[in-house]
């Protein structure tokens, strides 16, 4: 299927739309294997448990955090190869980053093993939850390498114009936790009753099937960058590729850690506040993956539709773009702010059981964090424009001033005096400081003097090509020319 939208001349509004519902898409169901196991722990195997899994899960971010840069860093260069009409190239790359990926996993999944309890009480798990955490966690870091090599598989597909079937997948993923949650928790049959440790095993199941699932079609079908016994040289890892991966993909990634070890320390601060309020918080955590997805997806998407517009010299189309985004973010998370105000207990609710001390808490802390992710949405668009130009280290300073140097100091200063009600309005109080430097920098900053690569003039002319909509089908034969990009008219 070949999109007709154009990001350098269609209409902003419909193709950023387009660009962003599939991203979004895959987010919400990614999403969903941390809610699922949520919801059945937290009903069924009662708070101390579900202060465990929220635990695991803040460490599970921050762990998957870690390679969200080097994922885009290949996303972007097995997008230039395939723009480029160089399939070796390409192949070059996914050989380099799976060697890459599996080495690193590997070894994360080994460390992680091995000191999770040191990890959990660094973290100031209740000791209620720490038998529980321990079980699940380890469960988690033999998942891991999956994990990470699912992820890198998704992302290259979308590096090559295809984000339908990590779509399927993850959808398949999804639906294998929620048939496999309850069945291993409880038991069923002759399979014995795993508790805590069976909601961890179902999302190593669901991993690992959907990742050997997606490979299975994908050299069924003979994609093209599904490298073949002929093609196990590209496994061999390329320098020059590795040095651009971990180049471009640092500061990205580094990002992602700044967000997520700033979650470590404030689930270490709730933690202090005993396993009801840290099990409040978890759960409130939990719908606020949701809000934040629109934005993420939008930001996203900006970011590309920008990058495309400056190659194209379309800097005419730059501030139109940007203000969009922020226009969506409005309306998208807005909407969900809104909706879960209007339904705060009854969504709380699906978490949390109804005459528990948690549920009224979790709803207090709703009430003064949720509106402040639109501010913080707004900040997410502004970065995707200002990345699209290669300046990557204003936004990693801003969101470290605003994580390090605003909301954990506050919440940790102001402990004593207000007690956990310091922790949740440190959320507004960053989420502001954020959008002012944010603005401030896509304002009066220097970052349309940026770069990531240098553009030869050509290059440059080329304009006008079809706009990447995250819905095109993958190449099926290794020996299909890859299309040529289109040419400016004269």
């Amino acid at each position: 299927m070949k999109p007709d939208a154009r990001l350098t001349t269609g209409p902003i509004g419909r193709t950023l739309l387009l660009f962003s519902l599939p991203v979004l898409g895959s987010n919400i169901l990614q999403s969903l294997n941390a809610s699922i196991n949520s919801i059945w722990v937290g009903h069924h195997l009662g708070e101390a448990a579900l202060t465990a899994t929220s635990n695991a899960n803040i460490l599970l971010f921050f762990l998957l955090g870690v390679v969200f840069g080097t994922s885009m860093a290949n996303t972007i260069m097995v997008g230039q190869a395939i723009g480029s009409g160089d399939a070796q190239a390409a192949r070059r790359v996914v050989g380099t980053s799976a060697v890459f990926f599996v080495l690193l996993s590997v070894a994360a999944a080994g460390i992680g093993y091995v000191f999770t309890p040191a990890i959990l009480q660094a973290m100031g798990t209740p000791a209620d939850a720490t038998p529980l955490a321990i079980r699940y966690l380890r469960i988690i870091f033999l998942a891991l390498p999956f994990m990470y090599f699912y992820n890198f598989v998704m992302m290259t597909l979308r590096g090559a114009g295809d984000s339908r079937t990590p779509f399927y997948f993850m959808l398949l993923s999804v639906v294998l936790d929620v048939v496999l949650n309850p069945i291993l928790i409880f038991g069923v049959g002759p399979l014995p009753a795993l508790h805590i440790a069976g909601s961890a095993l179902a999302t190593l199941i669901s991993q690992l099937v959907a990742l050997a699932a997606m490979l299975w079609v994908l050299y069924r079908r003979r994609h093209f960058l599904a490298l073949g016994r002929s093609e196990l040289a590209f496994l061999r890892p390329d320098p020059a590729i590795l040095k651009a991966l971990l180049i471009k993909g640092i500061p990205m990634g580094l990002q992602m850690v700044v967000i997520s070890s700033s979650a470590i320390v404030m689930m270490a601060m709730v933690n202090r506040y005993g396993s009801e309020t840290a099990a409040a918080y978890g759960v409130a955590s939990q719908l606020w993956t949701y809000v934040q997805m629109p934005a993420l997806a939008v930001g996203a998407s900006v970011s590309s539709m920008v990058a495309q517009n400056i190659g194209a010299r379309r800097w005419d189309r730059v501030g139109q773009i940007t203000r969009t985004g922020l226009l969506f973010n409005v309306l998208m998370t807005g909407a969900l702010v809104g909706l879960i105000y209007l339904f705060n207990r009854h969504s709380l609710g699906l978490f949390l059981p109804d005459e528990g001390g948690a549920i009224e808490i979790a709803q207090h802390i709703n009430a003064v964090v949720l509106w402040s992710f639109v501010l913080f949405g707004f900040s997410i668009v502004l970065f995707g424009t200002v990345r699209a130009t290669g300046a990557v280290m204003v936004p990693l300073v801003v969101l470290f001033v605003s994580m390090w140097l605003v909301r954990v100091p506050f919440a940790w200063g102001l402990g004593d005096r207000y007690g956990a009600d310091a922790i949740w309005w440190s959320f507004p109080l960053g989420s502001l400081i954020s959008l002012a430097l944010a603005a401030a920098y896509y304002r009066y900053g220097n970052w349309r003097a940026s770069h990531v690569l240098p553009v030869s003039d050509a290059a440059s002319e080329v304009v006008g090509q079809a706009a990447d909509t995250s819905m095109a089908p993958p190449c099926e034969d290794a020996r299909e020319p890859l299309a040529e990009p289109e040419a400016r008219p004269a």
